[in-house]
């Protein structure tokens, strides 16, 4: 069974950081792209960042760049999310995404191009 498993959420003080992962079992992480997508209450789902599987090129979303990090340890097929300095509008669930590179050999910028999704994990920034 191909599954995704994200852990690492709660809830932390603003300011505070968390590291989020992403566990893949039943297939291997090497040849995919991955993307970190997050939804808030009453807001459509978002794409925060995303890693490459080929040369590990990334990209964030402007409202994380220099706060957050992806990183991926084909090794152990898990994807990390590092979140620091985190704010209240960080507040969403977070869920990891796997998918082929699209023809260009890069990730996509949607949630269209990924195929195999986690169940999401809660991050509640809160004082």
């Amino acid at each position: 069974q191909l599954q995704l498993v994200e852990s690492g959420g709660g809830l932390v003080q603003p300011g505070g950081s968390l590291r989020l992962s992403c566990a893949a079992s039943g297939f291997t992480l090497d040849y995919y792209a991955i993307g970190w997508f997050r939804q808030a209450p009453g807001k459509e789902r978002e794409g925060v960042s995303y890693i490459n599987s080929n040369d590990g090129s990334t990209y964030y979303r402007d409202s994380v760049k220099g706060r957050f990090t992806i990183s991926r340890d084909n090794a152990k097929n898990t994807v990390y999310l590092q979140m620091n300095s985190l704010e209240p509008e960080d507040t969403a669930v977070y869920y990891c995404a796997a998918g082929l590179p699209n023809p260009g050999g890069t990730y996509y910028y949607t949630e269209l191009g990924y195929d195999y999704w986690g169940q999401g994990t809660q991050v509640t920034v809160s004082s």
